[in-house]
This record gives C-alpha cells, structure tokens and sequence, in this order.
C-alpha cells in the first residue's frame, strides 16, 4: 500500500501549498481521495496516469477539497477517457458537477457516477474482491465523511514441502491458498493448515478529513494500518478548534494513541505556520510514530 501526498494544506492554494488530495494505491487500485485546487497538476508531477484513477472519494463540499474535480473530469473529457469514472461524496455533489458540465456544454465520453452520501452513521459504500471502503462520520461546519478502506484477507502462504511431501496437485495449489482444505479421490481429507502458513496481515488506511476532535470514529478506525487526521492549529491556538470545527495536532495524536493505529500523518496545516516541525514536535510525546504529510511525500504503508 502507498500513499502520495498531492496536497495537504488548509483553505486557499499557494504557489508552495497546495490543498488536499492524496492517491491511494492499494491492491490494484488507484484512489484519489479529496481533489483540491490544483490536484490534476500535482497528478502529472508525481506521474500519476489518469486512466487508473477509476474511484474518487471527496470528504466534502468546501473548495479546498472538490474545487479541483470538475477542471479534473473536463480533462479526462478532452483526453477522450473511455472508462466509467466512479465518485463518492455527500449529497450535492452531483448536482455542484452535473451543472457545471452542463452549463459549459461539455461532451461526456464516459460514464460518470456518483454515489451520494448522507447517513450519520458509518457505512461501506464499495467493496471487491480485494478492498473494502466505509465511512468515518465526522464533525466539521458542514456533513464531512473521513474513509476507512481496508484490504480484504491475503492468501495463505503455500508451504510447498508439506504439500510435495503429502503428494498434493499442483492444480489445487490455488484453492489451498484461499483457504481450502485438500480432499483426495478416496475422500481423506488434508487440513488447510497442514499445507499454509498464515498469509501477510491484511493492511488499512484511515482518512479523516477536516474535523473536531471527536472520539467516535476511534471504534471506526481501531488498529488501522496507518491514519491521516487533520492538525489545523497548534495547542497554543487550540481555541479556534471550536469556532472552526478544526484540531490541533496533539489531538490528532491523542486520537492516534487511543485507536492503537501503526501510524499517524498529520495535514491541514493552517498558514500562519511556518514550519513544519512545529506539529511532530506537538504530536510525538502523545504518539511517537507521528509524521508531517508534505506536497509530494510517499508514504510506503
């Protein structure tokens, strides 16, 4: 699983500071989460090839994370994409999208579709055969989704001496590795865990998007692989957090601590900050293993 920070910046873009976005790539997929102003231009410096993006997830509708999707979709429509786009967002976006297009009489060579939220609670809203993603309910100014997306079991890891010493065909191999047990022509069974080891843990990846502190979404996100959690301000200007329904970068690693996650990226950063350091140096005696997203920076979960 790999993270590319596109953007992670609070409200307006800069020439050195670009709002959120990010690309997911886990088990075969290409995800772009959130879509700033300016996140087709940060696509193509990090080369990323638009024709994979096939899923995008917008946390919701203030313009530092969706301003960038409808100047994204009339690219892929002047490029002639051909495969269907799917997005998910909260209610509205559709329509904020299909106006758009339709007032500047675009030509659509590709079916776009959306998936619009609106539930209070948490809900998977895509699944196959690899991944699933649900919903993080947060609490900012306006309805405001983070994402869970999890991969689904590994395969089984073949212990090929057992299986050569046991006689087992090699055309079973695969069934094995999902998890079959081996049955024989004269119905004796060979139990899976005679043939396997344990497969890789599966990983996961929480985004939580512009949001209060809020200790509901711990149940949500409990163990995950690697968290983004939204550092506004510092704790010395921890009174805006209220008024603009933001958290500082201690609170992202409270957060972190208590939902024993592996590791926690820190973003949002608001402007009057000039560096950086400012929030490890807040989050890592709260969370140790707490790390600043930066335009561009990978992130190898």
């Amino acid at each position: 699983m790999k993270l590319t920070i596109l953007g992670c910046h609070s409200a307006t873009p800069r020439d050195n500071a670009r709002p959120t976005a990010q690309v997911l790539e886990i088990k075969g997929h290409l995800i772009l989460i959130d879509c700033g102003e300016g996140t087709q231009m940060a696509l193509r410096k990090q080369r990323v090839k638009f024709a994979r993006v096939k899923h995008i997830f917008i946390s919701h509708l203030h313009g530092d994370h969706v301003y960038g999707l409808i100047g994204l979709i009339s690219t892929f429509c002047l490029l002639g994409r051909e495969q269907p786009l799917h997005v998910y967002g909260p209610k509205g976006i559709q329509e904020m999208i299909e106006l758009q297009l339709k007032l500047g009489n675009s030509y659509m060579p590709f079916e776009l579709h959306f998936t619009e939220l609106e539930a209070t609670k948490s809900v998977q809203i895509f699944e196959d055969d690899s991944i699933t993603v649900s919903t993080i309910p947060l609490d900012h100014r306006v309805y405001t989704n983070g994402y869970l997306f999890k991969e689904k079991p590994n395969e089984r890891h073949l212990d090929i001496v057992a299986c050569e010493e046991l006689n087992i065909e090699k055309a079973y191999y695969r069934k094995i590795k999902q998890g079959a047990d081996y049955v024989r022509e004269n119905g004796e069974v060979i139990p899976n865990e005679r043939l396997t080891t344990d497969g890789d843990p599966a990983k996961s990846y929480a985004f939580c998007s512009d949001t209060m502190y809020k200790e509901d979404i711990i149940t949500h996100i409990k163990g995950a692989t690697a968290l983004y959690h939204e550092s506004t301000f510092l704790k010395q200007h921890e009174d805006l957090c209220k008024k603009t329904k933001h958290s500082t970068a201690a609170q992202a690693a409270t957060i972190a601590k208590k939902a024993d996650v592996g590791m926690l990226i820190l973003g949002h950063y608001s402007s009057r900050y000039k560096s950086y350091d400012m929030f490890t140096d807040e989050a890592r005696p709260i969370f140790e293993n707490s790390h600043c997203a930066l335009d561009g920076k990978v992130f190898e979960i």
